[in-house]
């Protein structure tokens, strides 16, 4: 009885051992940019002739408004926001993050990553409709 413990224990560890595997590495390629990011980066980031970056952000703050989405945070000073609203019909998440930072001393850049369900939103249109409520905001607020 002995002996079948000490055998049982013996392919016990055997079998443990082989499934650890030792430390890993991350892949070198894994923060690595490629064509198609730089393509959606495109989409994603517009420059607006405003000098104000926190007048940009509260710009961008009322176009999320104006699009149905509710405001999740916003930090001033780091010119973030971030907001979600549910999808046509109720389905599906879609959450913005966007980045409101200056570019030289006449232009404000906005840049927005979109995502529904988790997913990140690769389909220029949205980017557009975004960037055209941004637009209109800056407009609006600029009378």
């Amino acid at each position: 009885m002995n002996t079948h413990k000490s055998l049982l224990i013996l392919v016990l560890t055997i079998l443990l051992s082989a499934c650890a595997g030792g430390p890993q590495k991350p892949p070198q390629e894994l923060l690595a940019v490629n064509e198609a990011q730089m393509k959606i980066r495109s989409f994603q980031t517009r420059s607006f002739d405003v000098k104000d970056q926190n007048r940009a952000l509260r710009g961008v703050v009322a176009a999320l408004q104006d699009l149905g989405f509710i405001i999740e945070r916003i930090n001033g000073p780091m010119g973030l926001a971030t907001a979600g609203k549910f999808g046509p019909n109720g389905i599906g998440f879609v959450q913005l993050t966007v980045v409101v930072q200056p570019k030289g001393k006449e232009q404000t850049e906005v840049r927005v990553n979109a995502l529904f369900n988790t997913e990140p939103i690769e389909d220029p249109k949205v980017y557009q409709n975004f960037f055209m409520a941004v637009e209109r905001s800056l407009f609006v607020t600029r009378r």
